[in-house]
Order: structure tokens, then C-alpha cells, then sequence
């Protein structure tokens, strides 16, 4: 089978609705991709969490009474970071094996159980072991709500749904910088273990996707699924029809799983989706989001670490909240030129002003800088290479190859992470504050070339456009 029948031959398997009289209820969809990032609020507490805990873990040494050094406090941040990369393959083989919605579910046990632990910690390992379990939740949602959103929703709204899980992951993050600030992290931590609770209660009474229960040969649930998410007056038999079809050709079709990871659709999918992962994770984010107040602490601004926190954390919140309204009407690749393109001029700021500041000269002047820089990246990094990296692995794999290569991606995005959540203060050491974000900024500077020349457009099309484009 020639490369070009490969891309023809992947089908939308949640139709649009366009030839349909009625159309479907949007309201559902709505509901339903909200209740299920639910999860991603509860994974944003988890990596907001460090933020909280004062310059290199100050005052959560303090709070429980226990010694920490900086690089233990490091390995508290990137474990959780090195939970998520290891959860990615296992979910994306539970997903298809106990579907979408119960693999969810079920993540609220290691929730609850790293939190537990870090709760009653009364040693550095037991702090390590919590925070590794967490992240092995949290990875499994970066990968499990993403693919849930996109097989529940039509093509005219899959982009906004798509950012929802971004908007809900940095709702998790302000919730941990603002109320880390007024409470101890002892009750942060128990603040946090209830957010999985609630992601629970709510997404228990939500839908399954119906291509999972098509997948599985039971038309009679996906009906009932359907009917939940798209209303009783929606074409639901054309719909179930069209599905049918869909998957009835891609088996008519079917090659080797060697044969199609191997066909340069999917290689251009690897490149785009592996390129888009590592640019996000090396434009610095994490060090942002785990070790925000150590970097305020250092600026020597007028406002406290806590403060500037929580002004990020709303700028965030809005700014992703704004990228959900235009995702869909501006389109993916602008939206990653402009974003890649200010991460760049950002973090070239912030190299300067802390280059300045190691070797003496007066900043007094300019102490604002960081603080509006920081700004600049959180809005532009929200508006492109946050939410829309995750997006586009649902939309530039054909169904027979997307379990794999997105968990694979997603294993990558957070292997990437620890590696600059870990090596960050050594990096500090080597290079300097100035010198590590001005890394950070030529990485990036690399990134804007990558997004011009490879990345394509995906807005509007379905995915069989999309794969016939590749």
C-alpha cells in the first residue's frame, strides 16, 4: 500500500455534523471535556506544589521539621516529572484495553495514595516516593484527557475543547502558588489530595467515548453515548453509520503496525509532534512553574516570591482561558510562530537582567524586569506551545499508530522535563542565572525555525485532511 492511501484511509471517528439536519448540542461536549480536566487541575497542584515550598524547600523543611539540601529539594521537582514520563505507555495501553473514562477513573488512587505519603512524611524518601506517585497520575492524564476531549467532540469545537486541558492544569498551578502563600504546605497538601476527590464525583457521571465502545464491538453503548453527548434529535444512526464505515475501511485497509509506524506520514507526524514536545520543555516553562519563587527571590524585586507567584498564576489562567476563544479562529501555526518567537525575546530578557545582576552593576532601575518578562512568558507560552503541542498529537496520527507515538511523545515531553527541573540548579552553577536562560532562549530561537518550516496548519480540517496533508 502506497503512502498516500495510508493518510486517505483514516477516517474522522466523531463526525462533524455539517450534513446533518439537527445539529448537535454543543452543551454536553462542553460539560463533558470540562469534568474530565478535572484531572489536569488536580495534576496542576501537583507541579505548583514545590513553588510553594520556599527558596530550595526553606519552608517545607521547616514546616516538617526535616533537613533538606538543594539537590534533594531538586529531586523533589523532577520526580514527579519522572512518575509522568513512566505512566505515559501504560496508559495509552490501559485506555484502549478498560477505555478512556475508567482509566481516569482509576488514576485517582495514586492521587490519593502520593499524597497520603507526602501528607505523613517525616523523611526526604517518603517526600520522594509521594511526589514520584503523583506524578505517575498526573502523566496519565496528560495523556488519557487530551484523547478523551478529542474522540467526544466535533471538529468545529475540537480545538477549544482541546485547550480546556491547558486552562484546567494552570487553574491546578494558581491554586497551588495562591493558596501556598497563606496556608502551610502541610494543608496544601490535603488541599490537593481533595481535588482528585472532586475530578471523581464529577466525571463518574460522564459519558464514554464512543469510539472506544465501537472499537469494542458494542454499537448499543456507543449509541447511548452519542445520545448523551450530542442530543436525542442528532442524526445518531448517521452517525454511528459514518463511524462504522470509518472503521470498517481502516480494517479493509489495514497493514502491519511496522508498516504504517515506518510510512512518512507517520514520520512526519514524529518529527512534528517529538519536535514540538522538546522545543515546549526547553523553552524553560518548568523551571518556572517548580522553582518560581527561588527565581523572585533572586531578583531582588520590591514585591515578595509569593506575590509575583500569584500574579503569574492569574496571567496565566486568563491567558489560556483567551487561547481557548481563538485557538479555533486564529489557528494552530500562528499561534505557535507568535508564542515561540516572545518565549525567544523573554527569556533573552531575563538572561540580561540576571547576567547584570551576577557581575555587579546596578538593577535598581530595571527590578520590574523580571516580573513583566516572566508575564510576557507565561501569556505567550499559554497561548501556543502550552496547550497546543498536546492538541496536535490527536490530529497528526492515523488512529492505527496514535496510542503509541502520542504516549511516546508525551514519555518524551516529560523525560524532557526532568532533565530541566533536575539539572536546572547545576546548570545555574555552570552557567549562571543569565547564561541558563539565555540557553533556554537560543533553544527557542531554534524553535521559531522549526515552526516556519515544518509545522503545518490543522485548523478547521478533519483529521483525514490532515493525514492526507502529511
Amino acid at each position: 500500500m502506497n503512502e498516500k492511501s495510508l493518510g486517505i484511509s483514516q477516517h474522522v471517528l466523531v463526525t462533524n455534523g455539517e450534513n446533518h439536519s439537527v445539529p448537535a448540542k454543543k452543551l454536553p461536549q462542553y460539560v463533558a471535556s470540562l469534568s474530565s480536566t478535572l484531572g489536569a487541575l488536580a495534576a496542576g497542584m501537583v507541579l505548583g506544589w514545590t513553588s510553594s515550598a520556599g527558596t530550595d524547600g526553606a519552608d517545607l523543611a521547616s514546616q516538617y521539621n526535616i533537613s533538606i539540601s538543594p539537590t534533594e529539594f531538586s529531586w523533589m521537582g523532577s520526580l514527579t516529572t519522572l512518575g509522568a514520563g513512566v505512566m505515559c505507555i501504560p496508559i495509552g495501553i490501559l485506555t484502549d484495553f478498560i477505555g478512556r473514562k475508567t482509566s481516569m477513573l482509576l488514576m485517582v488512587v495514586p492521587f490519593i495514595v502520593g499524597w497520603l505519603l507526602i501528607i505523613c512524611s517525616n523523611s526526604v524518601v517518603m517526600f520522594y516516593v509521594g511526589r514520584f506517585i503523583t506524578g505517575l497520575a498526573s502523566g496519565a492524564f496528560c495523556v488519557a484527557a487530551p484523547m478523551y476531549t478529542a474522540e467526544i467532540s466535533e471538529s468545529s469545537i475540537r480545538g477549544s475543547l482541546g485547550s480546556y486541558f491547558q486552562l484546567l492544569l494552570t487553574v491546578g498551578i494558581f491554586l497551588s502558588y495562591l493558596l501556598g502563600n497563606w496556608i502551610s504546605m502541610f494543608a496544601l497538601s490535603i488541599v490537593s489530595a481533595i481535588a482528585p476527590l472532586v475530578f471523581f464525583v464529577v466525571f463518574i457521571f460522564m459519558p464514554e467515548s464512543p469510539r472506544y465502545y465501537l472499537q469494542k464491538g458494542n454499537e448499543d453503548a456507543a449509541r447511548k453515548s452519542l445520545i448523551k453527548l450530542y442530543g436525542e434529535q442528532y442524526d445518531i444512526d448517521g452517525a454511528l453509520n459514518s463511524q462504522l464505515e470509518a472503521i470498517e475501511e481502516n480494517r479493509r485497509n489495514k497493514v502491519s503496525f511496522s508498516t504504517m509506524i515506518k510510512s512518512r506520514v507517520t514520520m512526519k507526524g514524529f518529527v512534528i509532534g517529538y519536535g514540538l514536545m522538546i522545543f515546549q520543555q526547553f523553552s524553560g516553562v518548568n523551571t518556572i512553574v517548580f522553582y518560581g519563587s527561588s527565581i523572585f527571590a533572586q531578583a531582588a524585586s520590591s514585591l515578595t516570591p509569593g506575590i509575583s507567584m500569584i500574579i503569574i498564576g492569574v496571567i496565566q489562567f486568563a491567558a489560556v482561558f483567551i487561547s481557548t476563544l481563538l485557538v479555533d479562529r486564529l489557528g494552530r501555526r500562528i499561534l505557535l510562530l507568535a508564542s515561540i518567537v516572545c518565549l525567544f525575546l523573554s527569556t533573552f530578557a531575563l538572561g540580561v537582567y540576571y547576567y547584570l545582576l551576577e557581575i555587579k552593576e546596578d538593577v535598581s532601575s530595571i527590578t520590574w524586569l523580571p516580573l513583566l518578562s516572566i508575564c510576557v512568558f507565561v501569556i505567550m507560552f499559554s497561548f501556543g506551545f502550552g496547550p497546543l503541542p498536546w492538541m496536535m498529537m490527536g490530529e497528526i496520527f492515523a488512529p492505527e499508530v496514535k496510542g503509541v507515538a502520542a504516549s511516546s511523545a508525551g514519555l518524551l515531553n516529560w523525560l524532557m522535563a526532568f532533565l530541566v527541573t533536575k539539572f536546572y540548579t547545576d546548570l545555574k552553577v555552570a552557567l549562571g542565572t543569565g547564561g541558563t536562560f539565555w540557553l533556554f532562549s537560543g533553544i527557542s530561537a531554534i524553535g521559531i525555525f522549526f515552526v516556519y518550516i515544518l509545522v503545518p496548519e490543522t485548523k478547521g480540517k478533519s483529521l483525514e485532511s490532515i493525514l492526507r496533508d502529511l
